[in-house]
């Protein structure tokens, strides 16, 4: 099957021969098509994530190249994986209008059409691209996990093995890994206060039911953490001021507190972990070496799958483009 490659134009009115090139195609898989706009944003988005990084200038110039020498493979991994998504039926519709929500209210958009406006003016693309960014990211996801990472097992025997070799890196301080809700009072009038507490009782009492406290942070909270869950990180005696540290270290972990008074609002923690001073017993560090010992057999998997996809696909690329993972022939 012959593919052509095209500039996709529109003719100004001024003049027949007065076009504006608007997209270019790198690359087409089953259909689907790769444009240098994907690719440049692409690098785009990784320059802003070596930038966070704060890497040193070799670095990130070798950081810059690896990803460059990636970038077209990477896009052609997402379109095979999402298009595999489909072939098995996955649906991620709600979960996207659930993200979707849950970014406008964390930015205190009021509605959705100026939510629309917000996000193509900070994402730099109209906001149906963006949806479905986000469609193409979920299903790639759902089908790494439900493709590959289902598939493979760590043995209890390695993970054993794994502790008796590294019990060094497992000997700890007492500490505690936290979440919190806040329900903001500073800045606000004496008149809302009441309503601010209610506020507080009723999520405190949505969580006694039972419903997660990260989902209820994400939505709810006003700190900053809300945008991790409420995730705060893990704090050793001596940092926390006494009234909370008292509290956080007699407590038993997955427990919620009560309603606690600060000065600048109303504060409910989580106690998320508690790990007691001394060498971690296997039970309290399995999940953490399951994890170590997952990722090395998870990446050598996935591109075992990517693969398979590509030999079973119909790819063509543009000249002087390279995919960096092309199936042999």
């Amino acid at each position: 099957m012959r593919f052509t490659w095209m500039l996709w134009g529109l003719a100004l009115p001024l003049a027949a021969a007065d076009v504006r090139v608007i997209e270019e195609i790198i690359a087409k898989i089953n259909g689907e098509i790769v444009t240098r706009s994907e690719m440049e944003r692409s690098m785009a988005e990784a320059r802003a994530e070596f930038a966070r990084r704060n890497l040193p200038g070799p670095k990130l110039e070798a950081a810059l190249a690896e990803a460059q020498k990636d970038v077209l493979r990477n896009l052609i991994d997402q379109s095979l994986l999402a298009q595999r998504g489909k072939e098995l039926g996955i649906s991620v519709e709600t979960q996207i209008v659930k993200y979707l929500d849950d970014l406008r209210r964390q930015n205190n958009v009021a509605s959705m059409e100026e939510f629309e406006k917000w996000v193509a003016e900070r994402a730099g693309t109209p906001y149906e691209d963006f949806k479905e960014q986000i469609r193409n990211q979920m299903l790639t996801q759902r089908v790494i996990g439900q493709e590959v990472g289902s598939r493979i097992s760590v043995p209890k025997d390695e993970i054993q093995k794994y502790y008796n070799e590294h019990k060094a890196e497992f000997v700890r301080p007492e500490q505690v890994h936290l979440r919190e809700i806040l329900v903001l009072t500073e800045g606000k009038d004496p008149k809302e206060l009441p309503a601010l507490e209610k506020k507080a009782n009723d999520l405190l009492a949505r969580l006694r039911k039972g419903e997660r406290f990260a989902e209820i942070a994400a939505k709810n909270s006003d700190s900053e953490s809300a945008k991790n869950g409420g995730d705060i990180g893990f704090f050793k005696r001596g940092v926390l001021d006494k009234q909370i540290e008292d509290l956080v270290f007699s407590a038993r972990r997955g427990t919620n507190s009560d309603i606690l008074k600060r000065k600048n609002g109303f504060l409910i923690l989580r106690i998320e972990e508690r790990h007691q001073e001394g060498q971690a017993a296997l039970e309290d560090v399995e999940q953490e070496i399951t994890e170590r010992l997952y990722m090395p057999r998870m990446q050598p998997a996935l591109r075992e799958f990517l693969t398979k996809l590509r030999e079973n696909a119909f790819i063509e690329i543009r000249p002087g483009y390279v995919d960096s993972s092309a199936a042999p022939g």
